[in-house]
């Protein structure tokens, strides 16, 4: 009796961290977010061949929604299918070449700073819950911000400085002019992110509640998380 109870109880912490077809189909829906964010009409800046999109904020998007996971496998999925030749990078472009490009950096950093706001979120969910509505829209608006600067721009400035041979100054400040978008952009995902999460709370919310499952269909949502602290 101890055993199979035992056996039981393990059964649901084995299954707790599986994807099902809701995630699977959560995945392919933001990576082909991000996929048209990159089509839509770029705005050149410079002459490094780097130009302003609105992918940033699909890729932002996808972590804050996701949470970290999903975002990973969704923006990865989006890199991948790129270099395997699908022209789905800005402009059109694709393959292998564009690692070779000044813009290999920004377009690496999307996997890894989707990935971090999207660990950061369920933070800021978990540390918010029964707080005020503005405390964690800003708290997600800093771990968006944080996000891009370091994985985004971070690696954009790393791969301008080896791809193009620019000495780090020149790099920062041919990314400088990406900063003023990129602030908006956060801005306007975390606020559909906040919406998203009202609308659709099984999205990540309940998922933080149950310990990283989806709650079964019909079952009653579970009550919200009763912060003690001080």
């Amino acid at each position: 009796m101890t055993q199979t109870a035992g056996s039981t109880a393990a059964t649901p912490a084995r299954q707790r961290h599986r994807w099902n077809a809701t995630d699977l189909g959560l995945i392919a829906v933001f990576a082909a977010l991000v996929a048209g964010s990159a089509l839509i009409a770029a705005i050149p800046v410079g002459g490094m061949g780097v130009p302003i999109t609105v992918q940033t904020l699909a890729v932002m998007l996808t972590g804050l929604a996701l949470g970290p996971g999903r975002a990973f496998a969704a923006v990865g999925l989006y890199v991948l299918l790129g270099l395997a030749g699908l022209p789905i990078f800005s402009g059109g472009r694709s393959g292998l070449g564009v690692l070779a490009g000044p813009s290999a950096g920004y377009i690496i950093g999307f996997v890894f700073a989707a990935t971090a706001v999207g660990w950061l979120t369920v933070v800021v969910l978990r540390r918010t819950a029964g707080r005020p509505g503005r405390l964690r829209a800003f708290l997600l608006f800093a771990a968006a911000m944080v996000s891009s600067i370091i994985f985004v721009h971070g690696l954009g400035i790393l791969g301008m400085m080896v791809n193009a041979k620019l000495d780090f100054s020149k790099a920062f400040l041919a990314d400088l002019v990406f900063y003023p978008g990129d602030v908006i952009k956060n801005v306007l995902a975390v606020t559909i992110a906040l919406a998203l999460h009202k609308a659709f709370p099984d999205l990540l919310i309940r998922r933080i509640r149950t310990g990283g499952a989806a709650a079964p269909a019909g079952a009653p949502a579970p009550h919200p998380a009763v912060d003690h602290r001080p």
